[in-house]
């Protein structure tokens, strides 16, 4: 097994670990056809949390890749951040890496400055440009990290992901009941506003189809199940 791959399966069982602690998982209806196999889709909820899914292409025989999502969505009553975590990876190289705590509603919230904080010190050796749809949703300090072929340079990005997750939810439940009920609108509204834009990228499905995925399939995966709006 490639240092990359073994690497990003310790980090995908850590992270249903760390879910697992602070949640308890659910079945929600349909998702059962997209968990079967090398595609792995997983959901909890927690205390703080009305959704924590993990997404796990594993097409390392067929197509040399591997591609994980990650998202937590915070109850609507919760004015905490969207934590988000993304991954592609061939054998010898993340092609791809993405983290942000990405506004619900509050874009000074103190979880988003904890963020930044952890991050400010973590410069990508490249550094990926954001499109337009992206800039909209996510945070000036986004992890965005192209060709990652360095074990440095993925050690650094993935104990991030991972301790900031931990954190994340152990922290996130504080804030429970800070979004009044005109509030729990606009984090609902902000949500799907985040749901709406991340569907605008045309790299999903097309990365999606080219594992070796169903077209039709993965079209309706992305819009009820990756990015599900409320």
């Amino acid at each position: 097994m490639s240092m990359i791959w073994e690497k990003l399966i310790q980090c995908q069982n850590d992270i249903i670990d760390i879910f697992n602690e602070h949640g308890y998982e659910v079945d929600e209806i349909g998702m059962d056809r997209f968990n079967q196999g090398n595609w792995v889709n997983r959901v909890w909820q927690g205390k703080g949390h009305r959704r924590a899914h993990i997404d796990v292409v594993d097409a390392r025989e067929t197509k040399g890749l591997w591609m994980m999502h990650v998202c937590v969505f915070p109850h609507i009553h919760n004015r905490g951040p969207i934590y988000g975590f993304d991954v592609v990876a061939g054998k010898n190289k993340m092609t791809g890496a993405f983290h942000d705590f990405s506004p619900s509603d509050d874009p000074d919230h103190p979880l988003i400055e904890f963020y930044k904080n952890e991050v400010e010190d973590f410069i990508p050796k490249k550094q990926r440009e954001l499109p337009e749809w992206a800039q909209r949703i996510f945070t000036d300090k986004m992890l965005a990290a192209g060709n990652v072929n360095s074990e440095e340079e993925a050690d650094a990005i993935i104990e991030l992901a991972v301790r900031n997750l931990a954190v994340y939810l152990e922290m996130l439940p504080d804030y429970n009941d800070t979004a009044d009920k005109d509030n729990s609108i606009e984090v609902k509204k902000r949500q799907n506003y985040y749901a709406q834009n991340q569907k605008m990228n045309p790299h999903t499905p097309r990365v999606m189809v080219s594992l070796g995925l169903d077209e039709d399939d993965v079209k309706e995966f992305i819009d009820r199940h990756l990015f599900p709006e409320i």
